[in-house]
């Protein structure tokens, strides 16, 4: 066996892109609560970045291969877990998504997420064929139904939504014929509108808001609105660390969560926004990069989905905040506060370097 226990058997960049990140996210964080009632939530998610980082660090020791065959008791146990958090979890606005422990809350869903890329990598890597065939394309998607359901119960659609680029970039990976394809888009075109009947009232208005803000401007086209002046207002410089007028003013919700990124584009403007999504090009790069030098297809797919599922996070956050997506509670990878997303994603890039440092094993 090779020594792949070295520290710099690591990817380093990828490590360095994350924790610039997480840099630009807990200072964002600072500037949006100053004054606030949330103005110690800074110090808190510097907690939950280091002790994410220690997370994906012990994750990037353990192989893979050992995770994946036992994944179907995981599984089994992540489902169960799904099923007490709506039994016996915190409601927060509505919401059955947290659980506690030991004075710690827990979002569940969010760790689901690692679950399901080691499902997913797992059962496309036991396939022997070229193409994903129905029998298997149906059984996989089962798996997938049942914590999205139960996600979707909570109700959390946002976070459920965040299962499916997981899905979806495996299967296309594994081969997906044309034909398959074909007919699941018209499946999901038929189904769409049956499923808007099955949405929560808040749901409903987050679409008509998104199609059309300025029908209830201060009702619930009020987030996406006042989002899209915050960004505006940075112009190219950007206004200054707690300068911004609309995230001070209180015109801007929750700015350090789902809309940070507006709040960011406030106060740093263009250049900073600019910034910002390049790193972000990079540590899904350097995700990419991993898959193309993994040593076998389960180590394929983990990569390549994650980078799918962070590119997902990216685009829906960022879309949501100019108005081009609806508004959904996804939050932004690293820079969003909160404990849950911080070590789900710290604990997928150790998923990532697990990959990588098991290169360096003599087969």
């Amino acid at each position: 066996m090779a020594s792949y226990r070295s520290l710099r058997d690591l990817d380093w960049t990828l490590i360095f892109i994350a924790l610039a990140l997480s840099a630009l996210g807990v200072l964002q964080i600072y500037s949006a609560t100053n004054g606030t009632r949330w103005q110690g939530a800074w110090w808190r998610q510097i907690i939950y970045v280091v002790s994410g980082f220690i997370m994906m660090w012990v994750t990037a020791q353990i192989d893979y291969h050992s995770l994946m065959g036992k994944i179907f008791p995981i599984y089994a146990a992540a489902v169960g877990l799904l099923i007490l958090t709506f039994l016996l979890g915190d409601k927060v606005f509505g919401s059955t998504r947290w659980i506690r422990v030991s004075g710690f809350t827990f979002q569940t869903s969010e760790f689901v997420k690692i679950v399901l890329v080691l499902l997913v990598a797992r059962y496309l890597a036991d396939l022997r064929t070229t193409t994903v065939d129905w029998p298997d394309l149906l059984k996989l998607s089962g798996l997938m139904a049942v914590p999205f359901l139960l996600v979707v119960k909570q109700p959390d659609l946002g976070t459920s939504l965040t299962y499916l680029p997981i899905l979806i970039c495996g299967v296309f990976m594994a081969g997906l014929r044309w034909k398959y394809l074909l007919l699941i888009a018209f499946v999901v075109m038929v189904c769409l509108p049956i499923g808007y009947h099955f949405l929560k009232p808040y749901q409903k208005d987050r679409l008509v808001s998104f199609v059309d803000p300025e029908r209830d401007p201060k009702g619930t086209g009020f987030q996406v609105i006042q989002s899209k002046i915050a960004v505006g207002n940075g112009g190219v410089w950007g206004r200054g660390v707690t300068k911004g007028s609309q995230t001070h003013l209180g015109f801007l919700p929750v700015p350090h969560t789902d809309f940070i990124f507006s709040s960011f584009a406030e106060e740093h403007g263009f250049l900073g926004v600019v910034v910002a999504l390049v790193l972000y090009f990079l540590l899904i790069t350097q995700v990419v990069q991993n898959a193309q030098s993994a040593p076998d297809r389960a180590g394929i797919y983990i990569c390549m989905v994650i980078g799918a599922l962070l590119l997902f996070h990216v685009l829906v956050n960022v879309g949501m905040v100019v108005g081009h997506m609806p508004v959904t509670g996804i939050p932004l990878p690293l820079m969003s506060s909160g404990g849950s997303n911080t070590w789900s994603v710290f604990l997928m890039l150790g998923l990532v370097n697990s990959v990588r440092l098991r290169r360096f094993v003599n087969s």
